[in-house]
């Protein structure tokens, strides 16, 4: 996933850098030699004490360095070892000759002579180091300077061209392109998991970018648009990604929110530009994720339509709509809230096809679990079709959560591979979070949980319709002091009955009813299952018609959610409409009661023997559970 521009980018910081760095560099290297022909020596201030040294016989050698302030003497202590120090060098700065100098000082009766005659004191002169005599030149000298103001000014202009450049790039398009992904990295529809109708759309989008010409000739036009409608994690972005690396051309991604900027017309600015880049490249595929957070409705808010978002959607429907018949350039979109977008965006001309990315059923669960388990150490006995039946609901991305928490778990317990029991702990981790294993629990809370929860898997077992048992646990996780799990079966049903829907209500009763029914008195750890309970109920009676109020809907929640709707929108039906509502509601809910009592009393034996065996175990698995209940289970499940 790389992209030219920013690399550019890079290219250019880099270069700044070195510049400031080799400008800075200079500087600290005058002000370095500038100080140091300054510098005098801590041990000696004055030539004298160097004469008088020498005068008495201390003096072994004496290094002279060409254009320094210091000469390097060798003195000779009393025990015949020499050491080094430091004298001034009173010809620095002059060109007089160093030896001259302190013979004439010393006297021609001086028993002691500097030089390189026998019995004289040693004399050393090394070379200048290349870059003080590079100094020395006075062409170099004068250049110096000029070439320091010249770097201050390159510099300076530079960083007000990077300044200009920004600004006037401040509309372009950030949308990042994916056209030279290749290799691992590069995601096609095998990668996809699920989802076949929905593939089976993108992939005539594939074939059209493919093979334009075919169906020109037939006389069918390309899409305009494609429009991914589904849930969070169900795998929108994957599927658009998948398009271009079937199509392998130039892909632009680009999130709906950076669009939105606090001037009006940078959006649309932005726009506009994405749109000629993709046709410069064409065929190409443009790909907006959350077209949402521009695409919402006009005009359903208290403000007016002269705002940054509006301009931006605007911008968009022009440009959608303004293609050439044979601009070979489709935009994929990607929602979760399709009921809030503009009525224009979804219009034939614009997003002329609407894709649902639903939630995966269960034998789509296990193939997107076989995906996410290609990189991973599988147990032998590793089994993927137990972990699609107990993660019913769940999304892609959730599957991919499960796997990761699994491997996760195995590494902790010190396996080398990841078996049934990591993938089984994985799934109750994400749904309810970690076990709380160091909790106290008493012996009162441990047989009200144990009971709690048998009663919500004896209703299930003996209802036809509920779901069923696929494990019992009454290990405290998260805020739940246990879990019962369940699934739908073999097939994750579209539209659902009425008598399923009493089902559920009725096992939801179901710790409710053993809690007041053994202990006498009920206890907040059904808090949640009433208020599922209820609603469910409630949606009952309001959405889907299942009373005897008939066919009507008193639904308000039209998942809109603009400012001033409340306002001035009130209920949709009368006072004495909403006391019927709520005596439905009653009505169903006491109905699943009584039921959920009379399962209850009649299997009070095996609901004791469940609990017992939970309080003894702590964990029934599936095997287990049905051992318990086969005697009383009409739809009894093996795996």
């Amino acid at each position: 996933m790389n992209a030219k521009k920013p690399k550019r980018n890079n290219r250019k910081a880099a270069v700044n850098l070195l510049s400031l760095f080799a400008l800075v560099t200079i500087i600290v290297i005058l002000v370095a030699f500038s100080n140091d022909t300054t510098t005098s020596p801590e041990e000696a201030t004055t030539h004298a004490d160097l004469i008088t040294e020498i005068r008495a016989g201390n003096v072994a050698k004496i290094t002279e360095t060409p254009g320094t302030s210091v000469l390097e003497v060798e003195i000779l202590e009393e025990n015949g070892d020499t050491t080094t120090k430091e004298f001034p060098n009173i010809t620095a700065d002059t060109s007089d000759n160093l030896i001259e100098v302190i013979n004439n000082s010393l006297g021609e009766d001086s028993e002691f002579r500097i030089g390189n005659e026998e019995g004289s004191i040693d004399y050393d002169k090394k070379d200048k180091p290349w870059y003080v005599a590079l100094l020395d030149n006075g062409f170099v000298q004068s250049i110096i300077p000029l070439l320091l103001i010249g770097g201050l000014a390159l510099l300076i202009i530079k960083r007000l061209s990077d300044v200009n450049s920004r600004s006037i790039s401040f509309g372009n398009s950030r949308a990042k392109s994916y056209e030279d992904i290749a290799g691992d990295k590069k995601v096609t529809f095998k990668d996809v998991a699920g989802n076949e109708e929905a593939k089976q759309e993108l992939t005539e989008v594939v074939d059209f970018l493919k093979r334009p010409e075919v169906y020109m000739k037939m006389g069918a036009k390309l899409p305009r648009g494609v429009l991914l409608i589904g849930a969070p994690g169900n795998g929108k972005t994957l599927m658009a990604k998948a398009v271009a690396g079937e199509a392998n051309v130039p892909f632009f991604f680009v999130s709906g929110s950076e669009f939105v900027e606090m001037f009006v017309g940078v959006g649309a600015g932005r726009v506009r530009d994405l749109f000629k880049k993709a046709k410069k490249k064409e065929p190409a595929v443009i790909f907006i994720d959350e077209i949402d957070a521009v695409g919402r409705q006009r005009g359903a808010g208290l403000g007016g339509g002269n705002d940054e978002r509006e301009q931006t959607l605007n911008q968009i429907l022009v440009e959608m709509d303004g293609f050439d018949p044979t601009t070979a350039v489709i935009v994929i979109a990607a929602t979760n809230r399709p009921d809030v977008l503009d009525p224009a965006l979804l219009r034939p001309g614009r997003f002329d096809r609407q894709v649902t990315v639903t939630a995966p059923d269960r034998k789509e669960r296990e193939q997107i679990l076989k995906v996410h388990a290609k990189n991973k150490k599988l147990a032998k006995d590793a089994d993927l079709g137990i972990v699609a039946r107990r993660t019913s609901g769940f999304s892609g991305a959730d599957l991919a959560n499960v796997m990761n928490e699994a491997a996760i778990l195995a590494v902790r317990e010190g396996k080398k591979t990841i078996d049934n029991f990591a993938m089984r702990e994985a799934i109750e981790k994400v749904v309810l979070g970690p076990s709380l294993k160091t909790k106290v629990v008493t012996e009162e809370q441990k047989k009200l949980t144990a009971y709690h929860e048998a009663g919500h898997a004896l209703v299930s077992t003996v209802i036809p319709e509920a779901s069923d048992v696929q494990k019992i646990t009454i290990i405290p996780r998260g805020k739940a002091g246990g879990y019962t799990f369940s699934d739908q079966g073999d097939n994750d049903p579209i539209t659902r009955k009425r008598s399923e829907f009493l089902a559920d209500i009725t096992v939801l009763f179901g710790g409710y009813t053993v809690e007041k029914l053994i202990f006498g008195e009920v206890s907040t750890g059904a808090s949640n299952d009433l208020a599922k309970a209820t609603e469910t109920a409630r949606n009952m009676v309001t959405k889907y018609g299942m009373s005897d109020l008939g066919p009507i809907s008193y639904d308000e929640s039209k998942g809109l959610s603009f400012l001033g709707k409340d306002m001035v929108e009130g209920k949709h039906y009368s006072e004495t409409s909403a006391a019927m509502i709520d005596q439905e509601v009653d009505k169903i809910i006491s109905a699943c009661f009584q039921r959920c009592q009379d399962i209850i009393t009649k299997y009070r034996a095996e609901l004791d023997a469940l609990a017992e065996k939970l309080i003894e175990v702590e964990v029934l698995e599936l095997e287990e559970y049905n051992e318990i209940t086969k005697a009383i289970n009409p739809k009894l499940a093996t795996i």
